[in-house]
């Protein structure tokens, strides 16, 4: 037998079993509210915003301020002589001591005055029991492998559930007087008053595009279309540049530093590595090609213009998150964590389509999946009262049209992506497609008719040459049209148009 044989081990006291730890409840907290409530019918006032019947350690007590809230609700009266009627019959009430259970909890009420400071007890010690629920449940899936949600996917999940309890109970939420509403609005007006851009929202910095939004508005989610090469990816970047850029920082009387022009931006680029993305904005700002900076080929002088433009940009207030393959889960979580660390004042979602659903899977029905996403990111904005900017392909159908300007009906899952956003705009380059259709000579064409055909190609591609057109196909809160930039395709720079400014092409 091996000496290391379990006959042969010396016998060990058994350790003595743990006291079993109870979750934190304050009974006699319940109780006091409970008569509180019962004594003075009003203290629902105080506490019923945040406090529900399940944030009661006890059950019964949760039911007895369930009956005492439906009875309000109901303009009766709530004390013991009227909850006798409706919880009589109740088991745990019974065990408890029925009728005479609810005396004693009258002649145990605390003051309305104190009421809420109860309300809030019971709440706190609420949120503990989830708290250890949800580190319990965070536990036993770890130690759970499984294929359906990776060990990534879990951490999002417990990071929504610890979101979701840091904000619960939150009075946000619920009616506002239209008083209210109207001075938020006069507000606003005289912030957008004050900028130097007169912009009630968050600026493109691109001076004709933003007179027609007034700006990227907070809690909108805008759809920038576009088909390959068109520049959408560009544009989106120049706009976030842009923003991070004119982003001025006031400190409050609190001595909270607050973003009160331009923003400060978080940039999803799921097509696009960030050093990519940096490349680009320094090539913009150097004017550099972006491929000689790639390559290396730059001038000692080229060389100088990039370390000064790289030391101008270090400041900037801009985030870009190049994960690629992220749930719409995980963008909100991401979101939420940046708002809290360092503000936030607009996202960017490059693109669309290379988003998951919130499962963390690609749906077998894109469509369905593809609308959840966009109901969620228009939540998002929402929530964090932001715009949200998220790029989208536009389907093929538009190569097919010998008129090559997208239309809402082009956006890929469209009835989604359109019903639920605020804003849909597309980039559109006449110049892409001029130059992929010099005309040839045809058999049997006279010379001249085709020198005149040529003509007329070449006289066009001048005109839209370096041009670009966004095109606002839908907006809630203004007018739809187009709007004609400058786009230097050799830095991927969009710029105004100046002579161009101050005319708009209708949308037809």
């Amino acid at each position: 037998m091996s000496p290391a044989s379990p006959s042969f081990l010396p016998s060990e006291p058994s350790p003595e079993p743990a006291a079993p730890r109870i979750p934190p409840h304050n009974y006699e907290a319940e109780q006091a509210l409970l008569g509180a409530i019962l004594a003075n019918n009003r203290t629902l006032e105080k506490v019923a915003e945040f406090l529900r019947p399940e944030h009661f350690a006890d059950p019964v007590h949760g039911r007895i301020f369930e009956a005492c809230q439906t009875l309000g609700l109901r303009n009766q009266i709530a004390n013991p002589v009227t909850l006798k009627t409706y919880l009589g019959g109740d088991p745990g009430l019974i065990e408890l001591g029925g009728d005479a259970y609810l005396a004693r909890l009258a002649a145990a009420a605390v003051t309305i005055i104190n009421a809420e400071d109860y309300g809030r007890l019971i709440f706190d010690l609420h949120l503990r029991r989830e708290l250890i629920a949800v580190g319990e449940d965070m536990v036993n899936d770890a130690f759970q492998p499984g294929l359906e949600i990776e060990a990534v996917g879990q951490i999002e999940l417990a990071e929504r559930r610890l979101f979701e309890l840091a904000t619960a109970g939150q009075a946000e939420g619920g009616f506002r007087p239209f008083k209210a509403s109207v001075l938020a609005a006069i507000e606003l007006a005289e912030a957008a008053h004050k900028r130097e851009g007169k912009l009630s929202g968050v600026t493109t910095g691109l001076r004709d595009l933003d007179k027609k939004l007034g700006g990227l508005h907070s809690s909108d989610l805008l759809i920038l279309a576009g088909r390959p090469s068109m520049g959408k990816t560009a544009l989106a970047t120049n706009m976030a540049f842009n923003a991070a850029k004119a982003c001025r920082w006031e400190t409050a009387p609190t001595g909270e530093k607050k973003c009160v022009e331009g923003a400060v931006v978080a940039f999803f680029s799921l097509e696009m590595s960030a050093d990519q993305l940096a490349t680009r904005i320094l090539a913009e700002r150097c004017e550099i090609n972006s491929h000689a900076i790639r390559q290396g080929e730059l001038r000692p002088d080229e060389f100088e213009r990039l370390v000064v433009a790289a030391q101008e940009l270090n400041e900037l207030p801009l985030y870009i998150d190049d994960t690629p393959a992220l749930s719409v889960s995980a963008v909100r979580t991401r979101a939420r964590r940046l708002a809290r660390t360092h503000g936030l004042g607009m996202i960017v979602i490059d693109y669309l389509q290379l988003l998951q659903g919130t499962t963390g899977k690609r749906s077998e029905n894109r469509v369905q999946e593809i609308s959840d996403i966009t109901r969620s990111l228009k939540a998002l904005a929402k929530e964090l009262n932001v715009p949200v900017l998220a790029l989208s392909q536009l389907s093929r159908a538009v190569e097919q049209r010998e008129d090559k300007r997208p239309q809402l009906a082009d956006l890929r899952e469209s009835g989604s992506i359109e019903q639920d956003a605020d804003v849909v705009m597309f980039v559109f380059r006449e110049q892409y497609y001029l130059e992929r259709a010099e005309p040839g000579r045809r058999p049997e064409e006279a010379e001249d008719k085709f020198n005149q055909r040529y003509e007329d190609w070449h006289k066009r591609l001048a005109e839209v040459t370096n041009t670009a057109e966004t095109i606002i196909a839908k907006q809630r809160h203004g007018p739809v049209g187009a709007v004609r930039l400058f786009f230097d395709g050799q830095y991927t720079r969009f710029a105004d148009l100046d002579n161009w400014h101050g005319t708009e092409i209708p949308l037809e």
